[in-house]
C-alpha cells in the first residue's frame, strides 16, 4: 500500500523520484541479465532443435501431423482457427491492444508504466525478430498446407506476442478489475496464450516446439521487465503488490494528489 498522510497519498519528493528513476535504469540493465537467465529453458529448446534431437523431432512432427489431418478433415474449423489466428489473436491486433493501454496510461499521466509498456512490447518484437533470423529454422512442410506464413519458424512470433501483450495488459489493467473477477480475466488471457498456438501449430505454420519457444522468451521477457518496475515501486515506498494487484494500484483509485506534484 502506498505511504498516506490525512488519507491522501504522500508522493515522493523529486529528489526522490530522480534518485528512484536513476536506479530503474539500472535495474531494466539488471532485467537485461535476469531475462538471458530466464530465458534458459528456450536455449536449451533451441540447442535440441539445433542439434536435431530425435524425440524432439518426432514429437514436432506427430503433433502436425495429427492437427494437420484433423484440419483437413473439417473445412469449418480451419476456417475459424483462420480467423483466431490472423484475426483476433494476430501480433498487430495485439500491439494495437497494448497500443490503446499505452495512450490511455499517459491520458492517465501515468508516465512511467506506459514507458514500461511501451519499452516491453517493443523489445518483444525486436527480440522476436533478431532471434528468427539468426536460427533462420524452416517452417513446416506439409501436404496439402492449410495456410502461408513468411519468414523463419523459431520461436512463434504469435506465440511471443500473445503472451508478451497479455501479460502487459493483465499487469497494467488489473487495479481496474473487480478481485472477484480477476481469476476469470486471467483465465481469459492464459485461453489466448494457449489458444493461438494451438491454431499456428494446427494451420501448419509452426512446430509444436516453436510455440513453446515463444511461450518462453515471452513469459521469461515480461517478468523480468516487471520485476525491474516493481522493484522502483518499492524504492519509493509505494509498495511491491503481488502480481494479481498490478504494477500500479492507484490507477483503481481516484487521483488525490495536487496537479502540480507528480503521478505514477
Amino acid at each position: 500500500m502506498s505511504r498516506r498522510e490525512g488519507g491522501r497519498p504522500r508522493w515522493p519528493t523529486k529528489a526522490a523520484l530522480r534518485t528512484a528513476d536513476l536506479h530503474l535504469g539500472e535495474r531494466m540493465a539488471a532485467a537485461s541479465a535476469a531475462f538471458l537467465v530466464a530465458s534458459v529453458p528456450a536455449g536449451v529448446l533451441l540447442a535440441l532443435i539445433e542439434l536435431r534431437w530425435t524425440p524432439l523431432r518426432d514429437f514436432d512432427s506427430g503433433v502436425a501431423g495429427r492437427l494437420h489431418a484433423v484440419v483437413l478433415r473439417h473445412p469449418g474449423l480451419l476456417k475459424v482457427l483462420d480467423v483466431l489466428s490472423n484475426g483476433v489473436w494476430d501480433p498487430l491486433t495485439m500491439r494495437l491492444a497494448v497500443a490503446a493501454a499505452v495512450l490511455w496510461l499517459l491520458w492517465r499521466r501515468a508516465w512511467r508504466l506506459a514507458a514500461w509498456a511501451a519499452a516491453t512490447e517493443t523489445a518483444a518484437g525486436v527480440i522476436g525478430l533478431v532471434t528468427k533470423t539468426a536460427v533462420a529454422r524452416v517452417r513446416p512442410h506439409l501436404d496439402a498446407p492449410v495456410s502461408q506464413a513468411p519468414g523463419f519458424s523459431f520461436p512463434s512470433g504469435h506465440a511471443l506476442t500473445a503472451t508478451v501483450s497479455c501479460g502487459i495488459l493483465l499487469l497494467v489493467t488489473a487495479p481496474l478489475v473487480p478481485r472477484a473477477l480477476r481469476p476469470a480475466v486471467w483465465a481469459l488471457a492464459a485461453l489466448s496464450v494457449a489458444g493461438v498456438g494451438f491454431t499456428r501449430v494446427a494451420l501448419g505454420v509452426h512446430w509444436a516446439s516453436d510455440v513453446l519457444g515463444g511461450w518462453l522468451v515471452g513469459g521469461a521477457l515480461v517478468a523480468a521487465a516487471a520485476w525491474a518496475f516493481d522493484a522502483w515501486r518499492h524504492e519509493l515506498g509505494l509498495g511491491v503488490p503481488p502480481a494479481m494487484e498490478g504494477l500500479e494500484p492507484e490507477l483503481a483509485s481516484p487521483r488525490a494528489a495536487p496537479p502540480s506534484r507528480p503521478e505514477h
